[in-house]
């Protein structure tokens, strides 16, 4: 199988990953923070070097405000349940994922309401402009992706958030698309809220998803319950990162985690995002050479794009090609993409799109052989 749904979830995962997390099951598999034993102070001690990785890798400002969630989903529901109140109101970009959406829509039952900034491809002045004009006196925060699930637009969330504080309005960042494809810096940024997916650009498993908090006093927890602290108290304790992390977290995962995070440091962040460039300019390239192909963005530009592409074949649904691929050996995603904001502003929210993204792991050799099925006049008779 050539696997090029990597926006979905990264594969093959790296081999370091692997061997730690099967070491992980055989010398870590002890509930840290319970127990003063070896085995348990071993396992805490591996949790906490995972933290150090991912806090230098996004430079934030201690470890501790890094928070262990199930994934870049739950990390969002954290924070905009944890923070909104009644009469609050959120801006939001308008090509955000339902991870965003859904939480929001069922926010506007207590009260809250949103407004959608549009985004101009290529045009960060414009997209800037658009989110200032959503703004008003009631609104508390801003939410909004890095990259799109989509159509790979990159938002100039470094240029938002230094707005936003002249307002003093906080901002959140889903990285789920961006983590590990591009560098960000928060003690250079304004960002108050960083979502991430472990399982993606970072390459490490499913079930692993990180907030980077600044600042935890205006948040409260949606879980509560046993943190190992100051267990004698019936109130969640305030400290970080345990004021977010009750129960039993996915040791294992972290772990691999950790290790994923030494093979992206051992590749380069900038290498990786390169590499990955180079496979769809080439895609691009064959693709826009194709009448019956549709395209919705122009050339992929690291400066305004991840290295992502979405396109459809004319007058065929997306999930038809999708399977065609999927026949031959090729894995990719059709549909919605569980972003149907995005799909709404290019238009395709009825038929979805066929959505390529490789990895470090992809092989010029493989993008040839997927230009050469989509070249197929196989295609045509679907």
């Amino acid at each position: 199988m050539i696997y090029l749904d990597n926006a979905a979830t990264t594969y093959p995962k790296p081999l370091q990953v692997i061997k730690s997390m099967d070491l992980a099951m055989r010398k870590y598999n002890a509930n840290p923070g319970r127990g003063g034993y070896k085995m348990s102070i071993d396992t805490s001690e591996e949790v906490f070097k995972c933290r150090e990785k991912i806090s230098k890798l996004f430079n934030a400002s201690n470890p501790e405000n890094v928070v262990f969630t199930l994934n870049c989903t739950s990390s969002l529901n954290i924070v905009l349940k944890g923070i909104l109140n009644k009469g609050d109101h959120v801006v939001v970009s308008c090509l955000e994922h339902n991870a965003v959406m859904r939480p929001l829509q069922s926010l506007t039952q207590m009260g809250i309401d949103y407004s959608v900034a549009k985004v101009y491809p290529k045009d960060n002045d414009a997209t800037l402009d658009s989110f200032r004009k959503s703004l008003n006196e009631r609104t508390k925060l801003i939410v909004c992706m890095h990259v799109s699930n989509v159509w790979g637009i990159r938002l100039p969330i470094e240029r938002i958030s230094a707005m936003a504080r002249q307002y003093n309005i906080r901002v959140v960042v889903d990285a789920a698309q961006s983590a590990g494809i591009f560098n960000i810096d928060l003690k250079d940024s304004n960002i108050d809220y960083l979502c991430l997916a472990g399982h993606k650009g970072l390459y490490g498993p499913m079930g692993t998803g990180i907030i980077i908090i600044k600042n935890a006093n205006d948040i409260r927890p949606i879980i509560e319950g046993g943190t190992g602290s100051n267990s004698i108290s019936m109130e969640q304790p305030n400290i970080m990162p345990d004021k977010f992390e009750s129960g039993t977290l996915n040791i294992t995962g972290i772990i691999g985690l950790g290790a994923a995070i030494d093979f992206i440091n051992s590749k380069g962040i900038n290498n990786i995002a390169r590499h990955e460039y180079n496979l769809v300019s080439r895609l691009y390239e064959a693709l826009s050479n194709m009448d019956h192909i549709e395209l919705y963005m122009p050339k992929p530009d690291l400066n305004y794009f991840a290295p992502l592409i979405s396109f459809n074949v004319k007058k065929l649904d997306s999930e038809n090609v999708a399977r065609f691929l999927s026949n031959n050996g090729i894995a990719v995603r059709a549909g919605l993409h569980c972003a149907p904001s995005a799909h709404k502003f290019c238009g395709t929210l009825d038929r979805g799109a066929v959505r390529v993204c490789p990895s470090v792991f992809t092989k010029y050799s493989e993008i040839e052989f997927l230009i050469s099925l989509l070249k197929n006049k196989r295609l045509h008779n679907l």
